[in-house]
């Protein structure tokens, strides 16, 4: 059974499903888009836009469940409450710290990355500096409460989308020959134009349009918070939706503006595209763009992970400090402070390691999510009553996600990244176990203590 929580502890119920959308948005839109996309582009050419259909048809299916049983059973551990719901607490502890550690890694990354463009224009500041400087301001958002961070995100969210819009109405202007500069656009419709790596690319490039679409299961944790969790569906489906037309539409353009093999990996796509144009605003608006979104995407990262700390506390899935609340906003303090450590970790390891090794273990950490996702498909097989469409759309996500991290292992990049993760399983595994044995000696000195209980009660007279 999952933990009840006392009406003073319930989070406010206070979004309305639009804002829930938008929010969506905010924790989707990042580095994984305005840079992995890069990856995608390399490895599928301008087949990866096939990629971003079929990762947004993956993640429509995920949020779809994980929405529904939000709507039937409001839970605040979200998927890691489902999964013990449906399976035992083995599952939503070890669902729940593989999401704690996967998100603070990630996290580490997001913070060198935003230190990376912040010295585009401030070349002499060290990197730490940068990286410090924004882990603490989002930790400083966080603390502040949830009006904050609602309205943070939700501007955030308007200014990326406020950005692609401004790049498609450029490109769309490069398209007519009115700018100066750059070459002939040429959409690639021939099949060997479209798909100048084969299958096999194709295949490589979804595992990084689903890093795309990463950040729904911090939409599941806030669904919580819907003045009505029914329209939790309602509002991923718009969600989602946006994001594909907005991920279709830059990366087709993009893609027609220059040749796919063009695109460096280490730049946005679409900096590159326009960089030949006469446009010297462009790379400064787009380097303010990837601070704006990898910063927005760190703190919705931020309230998940520490949400999702409160929740395996009042579990007794983490010790029980983790759960208490202080101040006016009822700041989960311990947590934040886990949390921020965790944070602190991972930014020295990302600066100290060697770039690849620490590449790698992010790479891991984004092949973990989707692990989650899988065992969101899994535990929606027991937590709903699906028809036989509803099924199929179940096995139908699960096939993608193992096509994208199957698709993990044919290239260089995300193998080692891949063996990584499996490692990270193996140690999480090895952790349950142990838990386990303490679980059955808890249980058992629990039930002895009811008996003895029971024995020493008064007899009834007679």
């Amino acid at each position: 059974m999952s933990h009840t929580k006392s009406s003073d502890n319930k989070p406010e119920q206070t979004l309305k499903w639009w804002q829930l959308s938008l929010l969506g948005v905010a924790s989707t839109i990042g580095t994984g888009y305005f840079l992995g996309s890069s990856l995608g582009i390399k490895l599928g050419g301008p087949a990866v836009l096939i990629s971003f259909v079929l990762a947004a048809l993956g993640t429509f299916i995920v949020f779809d469940v994980l929405a529904r049983m939000t709507a039937e059973d409001p839970q605040e551990g979200s998927f890691r409450a489902y999964a013990k719901k449906a399976h035992g607490r083995w599952a939503g502890f070890s669902t729940g710290w593989m999401y704690w550690c996967s998100e603070v890694l990630i996290m580490g990354s997001q913070m060198t990355a935003l230190a990376i463009f912040s010295r585009f224009w401030f070349p002499g500041v060290p990197m730490w500096l940068f990286a410090t400087g924004y882990a603490v301001l989002g930790m400083l958002v966080i603390w502040i409460g949830n009006k904050l961070f609602d309205r943070l995100e939700n501007v955030l969210a308007i200014l990326k989308i406020a950005a692609i819009l401004m790049f498609l109405i450029i490109g769309v202007i490069a398209l007519m020959g009115w700018l100066r500069g750059g070459i002939s656009p040429s959409m690639p419709l021939r099949m060997n134009e479209f798909f100048p790596t084969g299958g096999m690319g194709l295949w490589s490039s979804l595992i990084f349009a689903f890093y795309a679409f990463g950040g729904i299961e911090v939409m599941g944790v806030m669904a919580i918070r819907l003045k009505d969790p029914k329209e939790a569906p309602k509002a991923g489906r718009i969600m989602i939706l946006l994001l594909t037309i907005i991920y279709v539409l830059s990366l087709g353009l993009a893609l027609t503006l220059l040749k796919w093999n063009q695109f460096p990996t280490t730049k946005s796509p679409f900096i590159v595209a326009l960089g030949s144009y006469q446009l010297p605003f462009v790379p400064h608006v787009f380097n303010a763009v990837l601070i704006v979104a990898g910063f927005s995407t760190m703190v919705a990262s931020l309230y998940a992970v520490t949400t999702m700390l409160v929740t395996l506390s009042e579990d007794h899935d983490a010790p029980g400090i983790f759960a208490k609340k202080m101040f006016k906003h009822k700041t989960p303090l311990f947590a934040l402070s886990l949390t921020a450590a965790g944070l602190l970790l991972s930014i020295v390891l990302s600066l100290l390691m060697p770039g690849k090794i620490y590449e790698y273990l992010t790479t891991a950490a984004g092949l973990m999510l989707l692990y989650n996702w899988f065992f969101i498909l899994i535990s929606a097989g027991r937590n709903l009553k699906l028809n036989t469409w509803g099924q199929v759309k179940r096995y139908t996500g699960m096939v993608l996600i193992l096509l994208a991290v199957s698709g993990a292992v044919m290239h260089n990049t995300s193998r080692p990244g891949f063996w990584i993760s499996l490692g990270f399983i193996a140690l999480i595994m090895c952790v349950v176990l142990i838990m386990q044995s303490i679980w059955r000696k808890a249980e058992k000195q629990h039930s002895r203590k009811r008996a003895e209980g029971a024995d020493f009660r008064p007899k009834p007279a007679r």
